[in-house]
């Protein structure tokens, strides 16, 4: 295999070889070797061989020619470097570029999407290495270009985004080490979904977004203005995606940088100390990492701390809250219910992401409000472009995430509220001005209070005496009303339950739920019953999952159908439910479903058919809106569940269990988009 070697050299040596003074251009007959560069016409940019910091390796790159430290903006071999220098860099006939090693092994190449009569490969004064037809100055019908395939860094001129034809992504990935250009973990790209928007990723985890695109800049990048050293461009059509900046002074050097620390940087070059200047940073603070604040709430630099929950949400986790652990995020107060529900203007902001949207171009805001007031599970809406007045329509469905305040901030969205906190405060800071207020309320009335203590004691004999009296009319009252309501229903006491499921035997047993077990159990007459005994410590129920073929399971929806329609129109007395999910459907051993559990149950008498009540009871995600939002049920309440139990049953999901990549809706609202998707694509 020495010969190897020997052949190469006498190949090589048969082509012109490239000096560091020659020409900015190669074609077929030469080559460059470790030690050759080529150079931009006016100096700029030189392409050669380099070793980064202390390693050995050697790779092909390109970087600033001018500048006395060397800086290198893109890398060929970055997966694949040479451990010697010995390596070649030529162009075929075929235009193109291959990069060997020195047993002649291709290591690296670009790629062509057509063949070439005279190829040339040529670096422009752009710091751009072009494969194109000899003589042929055109960008638009190069072979080949490295501004599409940039490493950790973006020069003047080339894209951050995506071409929505071949589907390329112009994206940043950062360096392993200063040591090592091989990819490392953060990566600047285009959000594969919902409307354009920035993200920075580390792994698979998004890190940074910058906000979506309004007109002016990125939403989250206020600092994004026209100033007097770069300018900048977003493009959106049917074609490429895409941001690009260009230099107003064109002898600068200009650079944007993906660090391995996370970070995107502008550097611009001072001639006067010889240095690269950080000119600004994308990530300015706590308020820029991503989802801070979680789900519905939003991030201000200028409060403490410095999450807050939207006006009209509260903490999901309020322990976790007080404790900084903002993760869980916030979740509405009232529910909304589609038909009463308002909108409340929030201005200054990042908007947040966009994973579950929909947008148009030639929508009003006007027609943008009334489309999300007619999606029941459409839950922000706003402009696309904020010039001029504004134009064009943006919904959001599902959780607001990664929203912060900016002062200096053009952008309004709007978001949708149940009517009765439609009046409630002013904006999205309205929660931490009232939390302010509690407090000096609280003092206030802390205070106020001890002066209070001793008639407090004196009064409190007798209060008690009236109390007492009053509790006892109060719960003759109630037992009365409780009598009535219950008219009719059978009634067990608990020696004869336990004698019919042999004193709860663990053989009887049929399941377990959040409140407790369920027995089977036989009374005198012979009849099967269920029996649930409430355990002492309520705890979740466990999760079960099964597969049915679809006959089965139109078997169980149907005899569940049959089963509500008993209790709504066959019974003597009309018996709502009120509790109806899948945990309290039983299953005998040929698959017929049995309602059970009616501890939340109410009969109706007459000609009664809805009722209201104080306190509302069930199981979140089965609750019908008008039960939730007004305590007012009847049978189209169960109704309601029971939609939900056939959509869980269909698709072989639980409601609030279920996930989708590219939204945070449960079942029901993803079910929702996929209909409304429908509707708009018809």
């Amino acid at each position: 295999m020495g010969y190897i070697p020997v052949l190469l050299f006498c190949f090589f040596s048969m082509l012109n070889r490239v000096t560091a003074t020659a020409i900015d251009i190669i074609n077929t007959t030469q080559f460059i070797r470790d030690g050759d560069t080529i150079v931009s016409a006016d100096g700029t940019y030189e392409l050669g061989f380099f070793s980064p910091g202390n390693s050995k390796n050697r790779y092909l790159g390109i970087w600033y020619g001018k500048i006395p430290v060397q800086t290198v903006v893109w890398v060929a071999n970055r997966e694949t470097p040479l451990n010697d220098s010995l390596g070649v860099l030529k162009i075929t006939n075929k235009g193109i570029l291959i990069l060997l090693d020195r047993s002649g092994s291709v290591i690296w190449s670009s790629n062509t999407a057509r063949p070439a009569r005279n190829p040339t490969a040529q670096l422009l004064e752009s710091g751009n290495l072009v494969v194109k037809e000899e003589g042929d100055h055109n960008l638009e019908n190069s072979l080949w270009q490295s501004f599409e395939h940039p490493t950790d860094t973006i020069l003047p001129g080339m894209k951050l985004g995506r071409s929505r034809i071949t589907g390329m992504d112009w994206s940043m990935t950062s360096w392993k080490s200063e040591d090592d250009p091989s990819r490392g973990t953060i990566t600047c790209k285009l959000a594969p979904y919902g409307y354009p928007d920035m993200v920075v990723m580390e792994g698979s985890e998004v890190k940074y977004r910058s906000g979506l695109w309004d007109g002016l800049r990125f939403s989250g990048v206020p600092s994004t203005k026209p100033n007097p050293i770069y300018k900048y461009e977003f493009v959106f059509n049917e074609k490429e995606i895409f941001y690009r900046e260009s230099l107003v002074d064109k002898s600068m050097h200009w650079r944007l940088v993906t660090r391995q620390n996370g970070d995107i940087a502008s550097f611009t070059w001072i001639e006067k100390t010889q240095s690269w200047l950080l000119y600004e940073t994308a990530n300015t603070d706590n308020c820029d990492r991503y989802a801070l604040c979680g789900a519905n709430g939003f991030c201000d630099i200028q409060s403490s701390p410095v999450c807050d929950c939207l006006n009209g949400f509260a903490p999901k986790s309020p322990g976790d809250w007080d404790e900084t652990d903002w993760s869980n995020g916030c979740v509405r107060r009232t529910p909304l219910n589609c038909s009463g529900d308002g909108f409340r203007k929030l201005a200054g902001v990042k908007m947040p992401e966009t994973k579950s949207s929909w947008f148009s171009k030639t929508m009003n805001l006007e027609e943008c409000r009334n489309t999300c007031l007619e999606k029941c599970n459409c839950t922000a809406y706003s402009n696309l472009d904020i010039r001029n007045g504004g134009s064009g329509c943006l919904l959001w469905f599902g959780d607001l995430v990664d929203i912060r305040v900016f002062a200096e901030n053009e952008q309004e969205i709007y978001i949708r509220m149940a009517e009765s906190e439609l009046d409630i405060g002013d904006g999205a800071r309205i929660n931490k001005k009232s939390e302010t207020k509690k407090r000096i309320i609280k003092s206030t009335v802390l205070s106020t209070g001890i002066l209070f203590v001793g008639l407090a004691l004196v009064l409190y004999a007798w209060m008690k005496k009236h109390q007492k009296n009053r509790q006892m009319s109060m719960e003759k009252s109630s037992n009365n009303m409780q009598r009535k309501e219950d008219l009719e229903l059978p009634l067990f006491d608990f020696s004869n339950l336990a004698c019919a499921t042999n004193n709860f035997s663990i053989d009887n047993k049929l399941g377990e739920g959040g409140f407790g077990t369920v027995y089977k159990g036989t009374l005198a007459d012979g009849r099967e019953i269920a029996v649930k005994r409430l355990s002492k410590i309520s705890r979740q129920e466990k999760t079960r999952s099964f597969l049915l073929d679809w006959p089965k399971r139109y078997n169980i929806i149907n005899g569940i159908a049959r089963g509500l329609l008993y209790l709504h129109q066959d019974s003597r007395l009309r018996v709502i439910h009120r509790d109806l999910k899948a945990g309290n459907i039983l299953l005998d051993y040929e698959l017929n479903p049995k309602i059970s559990d009616f501890g939340l149950a109410r009969s109706f008498g007459g000609n009664e058919i809805e009722a209201n009540t104080n306190k509302v009871a069930g199981t979140y995600g089965y609750i019908s809106p008008e039960y939730a939002n007004y305590g007012l049920y009847s049978v189209k309440s169960d109704i309601f569940s029971f939609g939900v139990l056939v959509l869980e049953i269909v698709s072989g999901n639980k409601n609030r269990g279920f996930s989708h990549p590219d939204h945070h809706l449960n079942l029901l609202g993803h079910a929702n988009m996929a209909t409304f998707s429908s509707t708009l694509v018809k």
